[in-house]
């Protein structure tokens, strides 16, 4: 079998077999196709795509590449969550206690931000001392006492979607949803869940742009799942205008710790109860979303997330006095320069600016600034005066502020006609 005749074949619009797409993955993972090589595949697969059938096998072959999570010692359906990626996304915080509070067990493995979707592992690192490198011994230790651990990803799980990803990254062959899919689905595969529920995001701020495009997504990754004797669901949700009124690291801690005292965005409330709700029934946990309320009320949810802190090495003293969080002094504010209404603010735009800031990453080796970030004031929506503050941007030394600012000015549109706030949740699939 020839490196050279699968490429051909593949740029020929072919299908290929189990076979061949094992001997590209699992050489190339090896060291024994080169890059260029690669490079070539990845172009072919982009321009002709793959069927179903070689999207499952190429997800199994990045699966088996690496080692998988045995959760055999943690008892009843575990779960685990994925947001294919966002602006404001802090959902993770939110969800996840509150399902753990309803006795089910959350394995979450997260990875950094890069471009302008932020990480959720940097998130949790701007909280003082926290921890997110665990052991697999560490990591099942404190989802058996806290029914949840977040950790970032360890090196020995599908270690052919690192190493395929960052050619993919550098040869514009992100955007293809097979290669998504396999990329997605062949990590959390190896973490070892028995549940797992999607999170795809649509909009200016999502790798999805349209929702045509996101359901098909969707569709892919449950197929693979469900075809591998998982469980799974896909929520489709809006991520035209970013998620809550923060965008950077330690602000969307303290806006996930608003809603788990049940005074959060309308917007990051209910995109959360639907995705507790969700998980919950896949693991035969029936909730309607007045339990959830009622769960978060309680503030269980709460104590359990200030217990996940203090377990993972962080101060969980942060829940209650959020000035213990690394957070800029230095804060100018973006005004209306017109009087309307909100009619579209771009989440893209609002990404970029956070990484200008400091608050994200360009390339992989940058470091973040835990401090700086961006409160969204006003949203689609929202009424607004000439004059009227539309965001404070908080920023650091390092941080390139005129260009965030105009990009946090230029994100705004704002038109003299009332407009319709956008829905959140817009669909749920399963």
């Amino acid at each position: 079998m020839r490196m050279y005749d699968i490429i051909k074949k593949k740029r020929d619009g072919e299908e290929l077999t189990t076979e061949e797409i094992r001997f590209v993955v699992h050489g190339y993972t090896r060291g024994e196709i080169p890059d260029y090589q690669m490079a070539a595949f990845l172009m072919a697969v982009y321009f002709r795509g793959m069927n179903e059938r070689e999207t499952y096998d190429l997800t199994i072959a990045m699966l088996e590449s690496g080692e998988r999570l045995d959760l055999s010692s943690l008892k009843g359906v575990k779960l685990d969550k994925h947001s294919s990626g966002g602006v404001g996304d802090k959902i993770t915080f939110v969800v996840l206690p509150i399902a753990a509070s309803f006795g089910v067990k959350i394995i979450k493995m997260s990875g950094r931000g890069l471009g302008h979707t932020g990480g959720t592992i940097d998130k949790l690192e701007s909280i003082p001392g926290m921890k997110t490198s665990l052991t697999r011994d560490e990591f099942i230790r404190i989802v058996d006492e806290i029914g949840f651990a977040v950790a970032s990803q360890t090196e020995n799980l599908a270690p052919a979607d690192k190493k395929i990803y960052a050619l993919r990254d550098a040869t514009a062959t992100v955007e293809n949803l097979s290669l998504i899919a396999s990329s997605i689905v062949s990590k959390k595969l190896a973490a070892g869940a028995d549940a797992i529920v999607f999170d795809v995001k649509v909009g200016s701020g999502a790798f999805m742009k349209n929702v045509d495009q996101a359901r098909r997504l969707a569709l892919l990754m449950l197929d693979i799942v469900k075809r591998n004797g998982k469980k799974a669901r896909a929520v489709l949700s809006n991520m035209d205008q970013p998620l809550g009124r923060m965008v950077g690291n330690s602000l969307e801690v303290i806006e996930a710790v608003e809603c788990l005292r049940g005074e959060g965005p309308e917007d990051v409330m209910q995109l959360s109860f639907t995705l507790v709700k969700e998980m919950l029934d896949l693991a035969g946990v029936r909730v309607n979303l007045n339990d959830i309320e009622s769960m978060v009320r309680s503030h269980e949810p709460l104590n359990r997330f200030k217990k996940f802190i203090e377990r993972q090495g962080g101060d969980p003293s942060v829940v209650d006095d959020p000035s213990r969080l690394p957070i800029s002094r230095d804060i100018v504010e973006v005004r209306a320069d017109r009087d309307g209404y909100v009619a579209r603010l771009d989440a893209e735009a609002i990404g970029r600016a956070c990484v200008l800031l400091g608050g994200g990453r360009s390339k992989k080796e940058d470091s973040i600034d835990h401090s700086v970030g961006i409160e969204l004031l006003k949203k689609v929506s929202d009424h607004v005066k000439a004059g009227d503050v539309l965001a404070k941007v908080y920023h650091s030394k390092r941080s390139d502020l005129n260009s965030a600012l105009s990009l946090v000015q230029s994100a705004y549109v704002i038109f003299e006609h009332p407009v319709e706030s956008p829905p959140t949740v817009l669909e749920v699939i399963g």
